[in-house]
């Protein structure tokens, strides 16, 4: 990464400037500073407590920081409606957590159908979109199972399928294998990381596993709340 911040960087997909966001008394974000760009997979990567979940949080819009700013394809997120920051979370965005979190009482397909259903895609074309993705991620032979009688390998892929249907600019990824074995983590990224390379979704990919982090372009480490570039050292304010 160049020595260009993330506030200069106007031609970022996402970037997050100053961020600041306090637990109680405690400062899980310090001045941290991100930034990502169309089709990149960065790895934000750090200790248990760094902060690096409550960053990833901030930037898809599910916490309100602070202080400072996070800026998705120029609009300030927090400048936005809740609605309209709903919109950016069912269509632009794509999120895969570490236990899936999939609806326990659909099936695998009607879990990956979800995303399309409520932006307002009907149930025949929802599915049949479902279907396509749950093939790539190569999952389709369980599409009428419901989580609880698939393996986690499976559930994962599920989710990412559920992840990528509707198109997503930007996937947001915590801990997306810190649930399985090692082979199982490797397809699951493997399939992640090809599948948004091909339809040019960037990912920001909470870890803490250095193998996970090979399969993305660039890695930011954080550390007491703050962002630190391999190359160029702490993005955050002191």
């Amino acid at each position: 990464m160049s020595g260009t911040t993330a506030a200069e960087n106007t031609a970022a997909l996402l970037t997050a400037t100053r961020l600041r966001k306090y637990f109680g008394s405690t400062a899980a974000l310090n001045g941290a500073e991100f930034t990502i760009d169309s089709g990149e997979v960065v790895a934000v990567m750090g200790p248990s407590g760094s902060g690096k979940s409550t960053l990833l949080h901030c930037l898809a819009g599910i916490l309100e920081p602070d202080g400072g700013t996070v800026r998705y394809d120029g609009r300030e997120l927090s400048a936005l409606s809740d609605a309209e920051r709903s919109r950016l979370r069912r269509g632009d965005f794509g999120f895969v957590f570490q236990f899936g979190q999939l609806v326990p009482e659909l099936t695998c397909v009607e879990n990956v159908a979800l995303s399309l259903r409520l932006t307002g895609a009907g149930r025949g074309r929802a599915e049949s979109s479902a279907m396509e993705w749950m093939a790539r991620l190569e999952v389709d032979d369980v599409h009428d199972k419901r989580p609880g009688q698939v393996s986690g390998g499976q559930r994962q892929r599920v989710a990412v399928a559920r992840a990528l249907v509707a198109g997503p600019r930007l996937v947001f990824a915590d801990e997306p294998t810190g649930a399985l074995d090692s082979l199982n983590g490797e397809r699951v990224m493997e399939l992640l990381t090809g599948a948004a390379r091909d339809t040019g979704a960037a990912v920001v990919l909470v870890t803490h596993d250095v193998r996970v982090a090979a399969y993305s372009d660039r890695e930011v480490v954080v550390r007491d709340g703050q962002a630190l570039s391999p190359a160029t050292g702490f993005g955050g304010a002191p």
